[in-house]
């Protein structure tokens, strides 16, 4: 777009970020990507963009990584929403759904986050 400087893939994936978050495509880091990545967390986007080799590497050097099953889940959580509500011939507004989503979301991030901690483990693996 215009005023945009064009980047190459690779000084892409070398650019420093706080939060990185790769949404378009599957198996795009791998543990070589992930050793020079400069982040401090990934938010899983797109459907599994890590490799399984990478989750490692970034664990070693502290990056947060939330795996898409918890980033990306809010379209499959409101698809059964709108699923229960034409089996019910109920219809929720704009605001009950996103508090219902709100609710479902954070617990899921606040639970799949304690079990991770209490046991010294990855996001993925809790």
């Amino acid at each position: 777009f215009p005023g945009a400087d064009n980047v190459t893939e690779e000084a892409f994936w070398r650019l420093e970020y706080e939060i990185l978050i790769p949404a378009a495509l599957e198996g795009q880091i791998s543990a070589e990507l992930a050793a020079g990545l400069r982040c401090r967390l990934i938010l899983e986007g797109a459907n599994g963009p890590t490799l399984p080799e990478a989750d490692d590497v970034l664990a070693e050097r502290g990056i947060v990584l939330v795996p898409d099953v918890i980033a990306n889940a809010g379209g499959v959580t409101v698809s059964y929403f709108e699923w229960v509500q034409d089996l019910s011939s109920l219809f929720w507004s704009e605001e009950e759904i996103d508090a219902r989503l709100d609710t479902i979301m954070r617990h899921a991030i606040e639970s799949v986050w304690q079990k991770a901690q209490a046991l010294a483990i990855p996001l993925r693996t809790a």
